[in-house]
């Protein structure tokens, strides 16, 4: 009898210990991107960062998504558990009901909050070094692949016409994932793309053949009403000066649905593993404390309290 109880309490034991580890874990949803994009890999990256950071203690699943507006549109119906990516100007026609968020407005937008950045969407427009095109002027006659559907489409379109040089340039009918082998081929004198820097098809074009990223002068950033970016030099072959382009901010958010500590855990984890993230893929190197001046909004209150922690300034809009 002596011994079934052991037994018994043994198993309680057991039972209560696996209890207080499962109730221990924290299990977060996050949804960035369309599997097999770099934004999907980076949610991959950040999920085993998320592990190993926190020892087992918070798990990551990624969810693939259609697009960023996707991402804001699910905040209003999800909980606590959700983590999602959206460049900050997205967050801000949410809450103000504007543009593509015309007369889909909900409270549970203005419950949105910051936690921190991730590498931001980066124009390039490569072009072929027999193309002898060294800057946007000189696009004039040339032909350039856009792609279809995509930001980096929409904003080289942009740009085109801004610079007026819509009807002076041949835009190909094909699909970005093209580009690489139509410059090679000499169909296509130079193509437009935008990710996080360094991009991989960039990487793959200046390293099949010669090509020059074309850099934009203050005056013309300051019309694309984007943010300034510096691509340093090195960072493609044979890119032997610092490429200065526009950039889209792009961070990472929950709501206040999601608890203080859970917050301030995912963002903690977030900047002690950001040096080894960039050591595995580069492009996480883009990503620096000065990138938190771009959050319009406020940032989550568990998020606040490791910056303060870490001595790092916000403003009074982002507290």
């Amino acid at each position: 009898m002596i011994t079934i109880l052991k037994t018994a309490a043994t198993a309680l034991a057991v039972t209560a210990a696996m209890t207080t580890a499962v109730s221990a874990e924290t299990r977060i949803t996050y949804k960035s991107a369309k599997a097999g994009s770099s934004y999907y890999q980076m949610g991959v990256e950040l999920a085993e960062a998320m592990k190993t950071g926190t020892n087992g203690d918070v798990i990551v699943t990624i969810e693939e998504s259609q697009g960023s507006v996707q991402n804001v549109m699910e905040a209003k119906a999800r909980g606590g558990d959700y983590v999602f990516t959206t460049p900050p100007a997205l967050v801000g026609l949410a809450q103000q009901g504007k543009a593509m968020f015309e007369n889909k407005g909900d409270p549970a937008f203005d419950e949105i909050r910051a936690l921190f950045p991730i590498p931001s969407l980066t124009m390039h427009f490569v072009m072929s070094a027999d193309s002898g095109v060294t800057e946007l002027a000189q696009l004039e006659g040339k032909t350039i692949l856009l792609g279809k559907g995509s930001f980096g489409a929409t904003e080289g379109e942009k740009y085109l016409k801004l610079f007026g040089l819509t009807d002076k340039v041949k835009v190909a009918d094909a699909e970005i994932s093209n580009a690489v082998a139509a410059l090679k081929n000499g169909q296509i004198d130079g193509f437009v793309t935008a990710g996080s820097w360094p991009a991989p098809n960039v990487i793959e074009a200046a390293a099949s053949t010669s090509v020059k990223i074309l850099s934009l002068s203050d005056e013309q950033i300051a019309q694309t009403k984007r943010t300034k970016l510096t691509i340093p030099a090195g960072t493609y072959s044979d890119q032997d000066t610092d490429i200065v382009t526009t950039s889209l901010p792009v961070v990472a958010y929950t709501t206040t649905a999601m608890d203080d500590e859970t917050a301030y855990q995912l963002t903690k984890t977030f900047w002690d593993s950001k040096a080894k993230l960039g050591g595995n893929s580069p492009w996480w190197n883009g990503v620096d404390q000065a990138l938190l001046r771009t959050i319009k909004g406020q940032i989550h209150p568990g998020a606040v309290r490791y910056y303060t922690e870490a001595g790092i300034a916000l403003s009074d809009d982002q507290k």
